[in-house]
C-alpha cells in the first residue's frame, strides 16, 4: 500500500481551524457508502437506540442508522458536509439530525445517546484533545451504551496522512469508563486507492 498523501492530515489546530477546507473538494474518505465495517454492524443489529456519529462528514453512518429507523444523529465542524448530508437525507427521504457542533464538547449537547459511531475522527486529535474528546464521549453515552470506531492504524505504511494509532493508545484512551472489547484489524475505503488505508476497528462498552 502506497502513501495516501490526501488524506485527512493530524496536527494542532488541524482540521479545526478550517474545517470547510476539507471538503472544497471531494475528499477521498467521502465514499458516497457505509464502510463495511460499519455495514456489518448493522446487520448484525449491533447499531441500537439513540445513535451519534461524531465527525460524520457528509452523512452515510448516518443515514444508515435512519435507515434501520433509528433516531440518528451526526456532526461535524464542516458546514458544507453538513449541508451535503442534510441533501442526502432529504433525497432519500430519511429522518436524521446534523449539527455543526464541536466533539470535545458533546456534554454541551445536553442528551445521551446507546451507540457512538466514529470513522476517522480519533486519529486526527493530539494527546490534549484525544483526551478532551473521550472525555467528552463518556458524558453521553449511557452506561452499557456502545463506542465503534475506525482509526488510521500503525500498521499503515509510510507517513503521510493522519497519525497512526497503537493499539495501546487506543487502551490508554479508553482505561477509565470503558471496557474495550475489541480491537480488529481493518480497512478504511478511500476513493483514491482500492486497497483502503489499513486501520483498527475497535468496539466499546460504557462501564
Amino acid at each position: 500500500m502506497s502513501d495516501t498523501p490526501d488524506f485527512r492530515h493530524s496536527g494542532a489546530g488541524n482540521p479545526w481551524h478550517r474545517p470547510d477546507d476539507l471538503y472544497a473538494s471531494r475528499p477521498p474518505w467521502d465514499i458516497g457508502r457505509p464502510q463495511p465495517a460499519f455495514l456489518a454492524l448493522a446487520e448484525q443489529g449491533e447499531i441500537r437506540g439513540r445513535v451519534l456519529d461524531v465527525g460524520c462528514g457528509t452523512g452515510e453512518h448516518v443515514l444508515m442508522a435512519a435507515c434501520l429507523g433509528l433516531d440518528a444523529t451526526g456532526l461535524d465542524l464542516a458546514s458544507r458536509a453538513l449541508d451535503s448530508a442534510r441533501r442526502k437525507a432529504d433525497e432519500r427521504n430519511l429522518t436524521a439530525r446534523f449539527l455543526l457542533h464541536d466533539a470535545r464538547e458533546l456534554a454541551g449537547l445536553g442528551e445521551s445517546f446507546d451507540t457512538v459511531l466514529d470513522c476517522g475522527l480519533f486519529h486526527i486529535f493530539n494527546d490534549e484533545d484525544r483526551s478532551s474528546f473521550v472525555e467528552s464521549l463518556r458524558s453521553v453515552v449511557r452506561p452499557g451504551g456502545r463506542y465503534f470506531m475506525l482509526c488510521f492504524s500503525d500498521r499503515q505504511p509510510g507517513d503521510q496522512g493522519p497519525r497512526r494509532v497503537t493499539r495501546d493508545e487506543i487502551e490508554s484512551a479508553l482505561a477509565a469508563g470503558w471496557h474495550v472489547d475489541s480491537i480488529e484489524p481493518a480497512t478504511i475505503d478511500i476513493t483514491s486507492d482500492p486497497e483502503g488505508v489499513r486501520a483498527w476497528f475497535v468496539a466499546a462498552t460504557r462501564i
